[in-house]
């Protein structure tokens, strides 16, 4: 009967993890869906700046606008190049679908080709036109995949004053891997609006690969917000800062500026 018991103990301790002071910790894969259930709001539009910083110093700036929005469950993000002139009409689009059995749909719009080109799953992992995030990461934005980790809680951090759980990702299968382009992801997530704050990816080979930093996080018209995003690639020593400004989550979109259509023509 005690041997019975030592092993419920421990059966339970594997599902509800205890930190050092003896507090029961959420589950890591409670926390990544619980990143999907905060408020985000309908439908929004923000001025998306990015600021790429290459190992010698050089500074370049992409000017955007983007839009999201959502239909039911699935979510739709649409990004519009506006500056500098040789990027300026190069659009993304992407369709992030509830279903997990469905591979999500990206579409990338090359005025310069003059077509727009399908993103296929095994391209996720491929990073943002020049930027230090891929495609997937763009996507989930301050989100935390739901499918493709086997997540665990190994504690509570202070992030700039911010209690965050910490959990840790391992992908499914060798091919995921793959497709992400990392084999470990260390998450923290705020423990009160369950927002990414800070992670850390190592890529296929093991090595420390790059540190995400979310900050200037507020609310605007009554919804949780970030206004900065960092990242480092610590193999390249390149860097990326997203600015988003104007953000309004009130503005009406159209149905029709999330098609591939809306692409070419622009909005």
């Amino acid at each position: 009967m005690k041997t019975k018991f030592i092993i419920s103990l421990i059966a339970i301790g594997s599902l509800f993890p205890i930190n050092s002071i003896g507090q029961t910790l959420p589950s890591g894969q409670s926390i990544a869906n619980k990143t999907h259930a905060r408020n985000e709001g309908i439908s929004l539009s923000r001025k998306l700046t990015m600021e790429l910083k290459d190992k010698r110093g050089k500074i370049r700036i992409r000017e955007t606008t983007s839009i999201r929005k959502y239909f039911g469950e699935e979510k739709r993000l649409a990004i519009f190049y506006l500056t500098p002139k040789s990027v300026m009409g190069t659009a993304f689009l992407t369709y992030d679908y509830p279903d997990a059995s469905l591979d999500d749909d990206q579409w990338l719009y090359m005025p310069a080709l003059r077509k727009t080109r399908r993103i296929s799953a095994a391209n996720r992992g491929d990073y943002f036109l020049g930027t230090d995030l891929t495609y997937e990461d763009i996507k989930l934005e301050t989100r935390i995949n739901r499918e493709d980790y086997n997540y665990k809680t190994i504690g509570k951090e202070l992030i700039d004053g911010h209690e965050c759980f910490v959990i840790e990702g391992i992908p499914k299968s060798n091919e995921i891997a793959k497709e992400l382009g990392y084999s470990k992801a260390k998450l923290w997530v705020d423990v009160t609006i369950w927002m990414l704050r800070k992670a850390d990816n190592w890529d296929v080979a093991g090595n420390y690969l790059k540190t995400i930093e979310i900050t200037d996080i507020k609310k605007v018209q009554g919804i949780w917000t970030y206004h900065k995003i960092y990242v480092k690639n610590h193999k390249t020593n390149h860097e990326t800062t997203f600015h988003i400004d104007d953000v309004d989550y009130q503005t009406k979109i159209s149905d029709d500026a999330f098609t591939k259509e809306a692409l070419v023509n622009g909005i």
